[in-house]
């Protein structure tokens, strides 16, 4: 199986490039968790909820693992959680900190912010799209993790994941 995380700051397209990735692919994909989660919320979310965050995340990623498909493309996966809680909180929790070290995702697909930005009241930092940015791109690189950064309009951002996905398949 091969694993594939959408990953980025926000408001870069990643939900809409794991859908259509998964359809052009004829894969699975997981949905960010997060969404549902902070939805049903009646209050602000605190740093002990994005542990929450990451249980019902990895629930549903080993779901999808469990129907053994060839490709798996991630909405999103720890290093999202990691950045967002050190941002918000100053730290990771070590649930987030371990799920990083042992998620095995054969190949991100970094999303650059030169789209719109898309308001959306789960969305805060309009103005740090590039801060966010270089930093997805700083942790990637010291976790010498593969990743390719995605760029340009939606229809460039698809054929450039597809070009990278299928890179990765051919190996």
């Amino acid at each position: 199986m091969k694993k594939i995380a959408i990953t980025g700051p926000e408001s870069t397209g990643k939900s809409t490039l794991a859908a259509q990735l998964a359809a052009h692919f004829q894969a699975s994909w997981v949905p960010e968790y997060a969404r549902a989660y902070i939805d049903q919320l009646n209050r602000p979310y605190v740093a002990e909820d994005l542990d929450q965050i990451l249980k019902g995340q990895l629930t549903l990623w080993q779901k999808a693992e469990e129907a053994n498909p060839e490709i798996l493309f991630l909405d999103t996966e720890a290093l999202v959680l990691k950045i967002w809680s050190e941002h918000a909180y100053g730290q990771a929790s070590g649930s987030i900190q371990e799920a990083l070290q042992h998620q095995q995702i054969d190949l991100y697909l970094l999303l650059n912010v030169d789209l719109p930005w898309q308001p959306d009241p789960q969305r805060e930092h309009p103005d740090l799209r590039e801060y966010f940015y270089a930093w997805y791109k700083r942790e990637l690189q010291q976790m010498n993790a593969a990743f390719a950064e995605i760029s340009g309009t939606h229809s460039t951002r698809f054929q450039s994941a597809v070009q990278a996905v299928e890179a990765l398949l051919s190996m």
